[in-house]
């Protein structure tokens, strides 16, 4: 289990009934989330909340804002994000991510030669500014146009507008497939593949169904000699030890090295708990 418990600027505050309760710098937002399935704290901020995010019974939902700024920014170290209220509860930050970033940029670090990382469903770009800023040259891919904006937003607002950082807006097995035609290889690979998901062609993704053969099509760009290769998952009925064992029977096969995973957690400040919240698998090359 790895906690992302170094944030200064995002907070857990408390959660319970179903529901989180979180300070983003100075926005105190009440967001679903179907793990905290106790009762709730006694945290006073429950009834100030700038915003609360109500789940409709029939999938989806909507913000109730009382509040509220449009967008605004919070800082993870020397990282810059804008957060914005989106459909289906996101902000644009995972803030259990920084685990893995903190995880990211170290291994970046140890290694004293370049680095090349592959950013798959890359999203608003948190990994890729945790590798940028530890040094490394990063491909950026996600499907959507708009969440390759809001990641070339991120990374200025991060003072990497500079860094080589590739931005691709692509299906991401198109992509790799077209990579391996060209023979273009990466040291590390991040992942951080949706449940389910369309591609700006309209093609379907569902992790259960794709996500052994897309990670055995990966492995054909990567270097000699990788660095690490993480696969994220969020996706309910998935077993944490499933991806494991698929980087076992892959990366570790092939390249030896260890093989871990686990639970990313949240410190919740009322109770003293961590929340989970989904969960990550880790291959990493010989010391």
């Amino acid at each position: 289990m790895w906690a992302a418990n170094r944030w200064k600027e995002y907070e857990l505050l408390d959660c319970g009934g179903g529901e989180r309760l979180e300070r983003w710098g100075r926005q105190i937002l009440i967001r679903p989330d179907p793990q905290a399935i106790w009762k709730r704290g006694g945290h006073p901020l429950w009834r100030k909340a700038n915003a609360i995010y109500h789940r409709s019974e029939k999938g989806g939902g909507n913000w109730e804002i009382f509040d509220l700024p449009p967008q605004w920014n919070i800082a993870y170290d020397d990282l810059t994000f804008q957060i914005k209220p989106m459909n289906f509860k996101h902000t644009g930050v995972f803030p259990e991510q920084a685990a893995n970033w903190d995880f990211t940029r170290q291994m970046i670090k140890s290694r004293n030669k370049p680095v090349s990382v592959l950013n798959l469903f890359a999203y608003t770009g948190g990994a890729t500014l945790a590798a940028a800023s530890a040094g490394a040259s990063v491909c950026h891919v996600d499907a959507s146009k708009g969440m390759v904006a809001w990641a070339k937003e991120n990374a200025a607002a991060s003072g990497l507008s500079q860094a080589p950082i590739r931005y691709i807006v692509d299906d991401c097995k198109k992509f790799v497939e077209r990579e391996i035609r060209r023979g273009h290889t990466y040291d590390a690979i991040i992942m951080d593949p949706p449940s389910y998901g369309r591609g700006p062609s309209g093609e379907i993704w569902k992790f259960e169904d794709n996500i052994a053969e897309f990670l055995e099509l990966c492995m054909g760009v990567l270097s000699e000699d990788p660095l690490f290769l993480i696969i994220n998952s969020y996706t309910t009925g998935i077993s944490p030890s499933v991806p494991v064992y698929l980087l076992g029977m892959t990366m570790q096969k092939r390249y030896g090295g260890s093989v871990e995973g686990g639970e990313l957690l949240l410190p919740v400040t009322q109770s003293g708990l961590m929340l989970p919240c989904g969960h990550t698998s880790r291959w990493v090359c010989r010391a």
